[in-house]
């Protein structure tokens, strides 16, 4: 098949503009899906190591993110029952 310079199909002008538009999108998902196998080809080649360094890390700066939400809503949390017992301790 011989595709035009703008990615249509040249010598089918039986097609008409949605089917072309449809051969169009498969052919932008073809090369997607090209360039995700290409992508997953290059992590498949890198060592375990590495990814599993990469994947060490990605946890530890989660868990500090995680960690600190956890302090923030404690804090709160605790500030609010505070506020809450002044309140009720109040003189009537």
């Amino acid at each position: 098949m011989e595709h035009g310079g703008a990615g249509g199909l040249l010598g089918a002008p039986e097609l008409t503009p949605l089917e072309q538009e449809v051969l169009d999108e498969y052919e932008r998902l073809a090369n997607n899906m090209k360039q995700l196998a290409s992508a997953l080809d290059d992590l498949a080649s890198r060592p375990a190591t590495e990814i599993l360094d990469g994947l060490r890390e990605l946890e530890r700066k989660t868990s500090l993110a995680f960690t600190l939400l956890k302090a923030s809503v404690y804090s709160i949390v605790l500030q609010q029952e505070i506020d809450w017992g002044a309140g009720d301790a109040a003189p009537r």
